[in-house]
């Protein structure tokens, strides 16, 4: 790897060929500007690792300098030098990105000094970037081998779980059945798992929630209580519509993924309820914003847990219901996604009498409306 190279922008030529003199015992490689023009135009050719720049120039100042500099490279060590040396000019320096202020007249070993300093922090800075560089491929990639080289091949394996169980590839003894049903369950529990952190990667990346836009709230819920009844029976529990009909106003959001929030939380209602429960689910309009809410006559949430409620993988015993297990992940994806809709979710409950979650999403802007 070649030695860095150190620009020199200073209209005095002594002081430039001081520097360099000084710089060049230390093998680095050397070059010089006479004004901060021309010291910008080097920068955008030469890709300096370090400049130094005099503040106080004809023309083109040090300050001007500074500040155009880290449109060529956000990590360069810059180090001001200046014979007119304040509090003010050096604070107005750092602001503007410089690593160090060294006042004339200064030593040589003060300028070796903090020059070596100023590029060891660009090289630490250099290396975190290439790191963040690497985790973001590497998660990428995750992302792309959980979805087509594991999740692929256990769909595969899922389908012909059922074409066995539907009896098309002929008859099965019950023992053996009995087995690929349980086979099976376990496989669709993975499924959901690796759906539910593929769902959870993708708002991470901030690629999960579409695009923005008015919906009526009402006809989404209404729908989904109509999808979700059949469940609602098995468990022995109601499910139906609390309070007044709901508002006129429509919210601002993504239908797909609203979808998803509110599913999850239905779900939740009446898999941890109560025989003979009840979930109730609400809409009203606040000033600001559309108000829904789901309560259940459940098992409850103890306070001790309800701040860990939304965190991911994050799961509380269910007592008798524990056999629903999941993967601790549809909460913290429900939170993330209500979030990317400026919107709010939160939860009170009470052990042994239920549980009550309420999300708060932002209104629609009015038609015609400009941002």
């Amino acid at each position: 790897m070649p030695e860095p190279l150190v620009l020199i922008i200073d209209d005095e030529e002594s002081m430039r060929d001081a520097c360099a003199q000084i710089l060049l015992k230390n093998k680095y490689r050397i070059e010089a500007a006479g004004d901060g023009a021309s010291g910008l135009q080097k920068i955008r050719d030469l890709r300096p690792d370090a400049v130094i720049v005099d503040l106080k120039m004809p023309g083109t100042s040090g300050f001007e300098v500074l500040e155009n500099l880290r449109l060529f490279d956000p990590q360069i060590a810059a180090i001001v030098i200046t014979g007119y040396a304040t509090v003010d000019s050096a604070v107005e320096a750092m602001k503007k990105g410089a690593y160090d202020f060294l006042p004339k007249p200064f030593t040589p070993e003060e300028l070796r000094l903090i020059l070596a300093r100023a590029l060891e922090r660009r090289r630490l800075a250099l290396e975190a970037d290439a790191l963040r560089r690497e985790k973001k491929l590497l998660e990428e990639n995750i992302i792309t081998m959980v979805s087509h080289q594991l999740r692929s091949p256990l769909v595969a394996i899922q389908q012909y779980f059922e074409v066995i169980l539907a009896g098309i590839a002929g008859d099965t003894a019950e023992k053996p059945k009995e087995m690929i049903r349980r086979a099976r369950e376990r496989l669709d529990a993975l499924l959901n798992l690796i759906n539910d952190w593929l769902d959870l990667a993708r708002i991470d990346k901030g690629k999960l929630v579409g695009k923005l836009e008015p919906l009526n709230l009402r006809s989404l819920l209404e729908k989904l209580i109509e999808f979700m009844n059949p469940l609602a029976k098995e468990f022995g529990v109601s499910l139906e519509w609390a309070g007044a009909p709901g508002p006129t106003a429509e919210a601002f959001g993504d239908k797909e993924t609203l979808e998803q929030v509110f599913s999850n939380l239905i779900s939740n209602a009446i898999k941890y309820n109560k025989p003979q429960g009840r979930v109730g689910i609400s809409l009203r309009e606040d000033p600001d914003c559309l108000v829904v809410e789901i309560q259940d006559t459940g098992i409850g949430i103890s306070q001790e847990h309800l701040p860990l409620i939304f965190d991911q993988f994050f799961q509380i015993s269910r007592g008798e219901s524990k056999k629903m297990k999941g993967s601790g992940l549809g909460l913290a994806i429900a939170k993330k996604i209500v979030e990317a809709h400026n919107g709010q979710i939160e939860v009170s409950s009470t052990p042994g009498t239920g549980s009550t979650f309420t999300v708060r999403l932002p209104k629609a802007p009015p038609a015609g409306a400009t941002d």
